[in-house]
């Protein structure tokens, strides 16, 4: 750990508890503005109290106003939060449990969000965030981009700015549509990247939950082979990391199926696949996307998860399927650790 930030935390040990808070007020109110007190005192956990001396402090320094809309984060209180995120980063000692990860899971690339989705749902933004950054560090001419759905697909598609451009890039749904919500599943986020990239996108108009043997019928119809085609050609995976009975729902299997699953010891969901913590296979449900096999062979994966909730889940999925890159928060990260060090 940084020196500097280790004597910092000896000599104020309160210091991390209180930059904290302020960072978790300030993209609170960035994510949300303009937002009123209440709404603020709601979504953080804190009483209206705290909350209002909090933010009398952040507008003294001018890093947010107060208008009758509500809260905004000032350009100065923009700076400040994106100096921030770097500062909590280190000062939580999340360099080195990213070390000691990619160690233990065999991923070239982990990075670690502060804070815990399953409490605060607007760590996807952040993770998405970070999750950007590194596609658009992976990408150059002539690629094909395949990308799974989810809400964490979702906030990195959202969030995603590039500042050139270019040339032949290609971005495909990695598999059907899942569920109701629209915003979420591969053929919105492909749209999205696409617009984004200025790309050429190919979509799949096909749910994700059909029967085997409708699925052998649609892999016959010339446009859905072109698209499987160009997925399979992919250089860039992009997914996210469910719960086995989380997505066991979603994809509206029966109770025997659900029951096996539990009885299988399934934990993870990936592209289709039901794994155990060991990472081994226990039900692959039917789906248009890549094998297991296939899935290993692209070049560059991303994977994006997070929440105590799924540290399993995240764990079992990167035993057998490791991604070149991964981002995930400190509570699931927490999670894996303590899996990995259990009997």
């Amino acid at each position: 750990m940084n020196y500097l930030i280790e004597m910092q935390k000896r000599i104020l040990p309160e210091l991390v508890s209180v930059v904290e808070k302020r960072y978790h007020i300030l993209y609170t109110i960035y994510y949300n503005q303009p937002i009123g007190r209440r709404m603020l005192s709601s979504i953080t956990g804190m009483t209206e109290r705290v909350i209002r001396d909090e933010v009398n402090i952040l507008k003294e320094q001018d890093l947010v106003s107060i208008s009758a809309e509500g809260m905004r984060v000032t350009k100065d209180g923009e700076a400040v939060l994106e100096s921030l995120r770097g500062f909590i980063h280190d000062l939580k000692g999340l360099p080195e449990l990213e070390e000691l990860l990619q160690q233990k899971l065999g991923v070239k690339n982990i990075v670690i969000v502060p804070g815990d989705v399953d409490k605060n749902h607007l760590l996807l933004n952040e993770m998405g965030k970070r999750a950007a950054g590194i596609l658009a560090d992976m990408l150059h001419d002539d690629l094909i981009i395949a990308v799974a759905g989810g809400s964490a697909v979702a906030a990195m598609s959202d969030v995603l700015l590039i500042d050139r451009e270019y040339k032949n890039l290609t971005v495909v749904p990695a598999r059907g549509g899942l569920g109701r919500e629209v915003e979420f599943q591969a053929n919105t986020i492909t749209a999205t990247l696409s617009k984004k990239l200025n790309a050429n996108y190919r979509f799949l108009h096909i749910p994700d939950d059909i029967s085997a043997d409708t699925l052998k019928v649609l892999l016959n119809e010339q446009g859905i082979k072109e698209v499987i085609e160009f997925v399979k050609k992919a250089d860039i995976l992009i997914y996210g990391i469910g719960r086995a009975d989380i997505m066991a729902s979603r994809r509206h299997l029966n109770n025997e199926i659900k029951r096996f699953l539990q009885d299988s010891g399934a934990v993870a969901e990936t592209m289709g696949y039901y794994f155990n913590i060991n990472g081994e296979i226990v039900y692959t449900a039917g789906t248009i996307s890549l094998n297991i096999d296939e899935m290993l062979k692209v070049p560059h994966k991303l994977a994006i998860s997070g929440g105590t909730s799924k540290g399993e889940a995240i764990l079992a999925s990167c035993r057998v399927i490791p991604p070149e890159n991964l981002v995930i928060d400190e509570g699931a990260a927490q999670k894996i650790i303590e899996l990995i060090n259990s009997p």
